[in-house]
This record gives structure tokens, sequence and C-alpha cells, in this order.
């Protein structure tokens, strides 16, 4: 017997010079030529799907399967991340539902990209780009995120895991 299970997943990343700005697996060209910091490509959209992924099938956060300490994951691309998330899945006998997300970000205008955000998601996932969202708002030039000081991320997901 199956049950449907959700999860939530935030992340956030500063912005700095000379990083590259990943979100979605797409590159980005940001205004003032900022980056995300991170260890990994620090692409915060696939990081907060990967914690709802992780979340809604009761299992640890990407912090525990992909440690910042870990030298080996340095600059690692998120899409390998989701790639691997969801054979973590699989192994567990769990399945991915869909995926809905929301970047949070006052530059750059992601709206031109979202749909090879979401192609990039899905293929990773091994999903049809249908069961993937994509969308952006601004913090309305309030408090960091506002400032333009950083990206953040929210995401859901629906996954379906063997009964306990």
């Amino acid at each position: 017997m199956m049950i449907m299970r959700s999860g939530i997943g935030y992340d956030v990343h500063r912005l700095e010079p000379n990083r590259p700005l990943v979100l979605g697996g797409v590159q980005l060209e940001h205004p003032q030529g900022l980056g995300l910091a991170g260890h990994s490509d620090a692409d915060v959209l696939c990081h907060a799907i990967a914690d709802a992924i992780l979340g809604a099938a009761g299992l640890q956060d990407i912090g525990h399967y992909f440690p910042n300490t870990d030298p080996s994951l340095r600059g690692i691309s998120s899409l390998e991340i989701l790639r691997r998330v969801a054979g973590i899945l699989s192994e567990a006998g769990a399945r991915i539902i869909n995926v809905d997300s929301t970047v949070v970000a006052e530059e750059p205008r992601i709206g031109p990209f979202v749909q090879e955000m979401r192609e990039h998601i899905a293929s990773s996932l091994g999903l049809d780009s249908s069961r993937i969202g994509v969308k952006a708002t601004t913090n309305e030039c309030l408090g960091f995120l506002g400032r333009g000081e950083g990206i953040a991320a929210l995401a859901t997901a629906m996954v379906e895991t063997p009964a306990e």
C-alpha cells in the first residue's frame, strides 16, 4: 500500500561577485554581474526542490546527503544533486508525483527562462516537465532579498511512499 506525502523546501544564498548565477540548472546573467555563493553551484531553486522531495519522503535534509564539508561535492551541479535525490527516493521505494516552486529575487527577471528550468529539473528527476512548477516573485524591495543581497527559493513536493 502506498500513501501520499507532501514536503516543503527552502533555500537562500547571498549574491557576490565572481560567481556564476545558476537557477533551475540555467546559467543567467545578473545585471550587476553577481552570482550565488555556495559550496556547490548554489542553485537555490534546485536545493529547495531537493529538500521538499526528501522531506516528503520522510528522509533527512539535503545537508545530510550533500554536506558542504565534503570536498568531492565542491562545485557540483545542483541538477546532479536532483538526480541523486531521485535515486535515493527510488531506493526507498518512493515516487515523486509533482513539484511546485517559487524563486524570490529582485533581479534578474527569470520569466523568459522558466520553461527551460522546468525541463532541466524534470529531466534530472526523471519526470515530465508538466509535473514541475516554477514561478518567480520579488520581495517588493523589502529586507535582504529586497535589497538584492541574495536569492531565495521555496518548493513543495508530493511524493508517493510505501505505507509504514
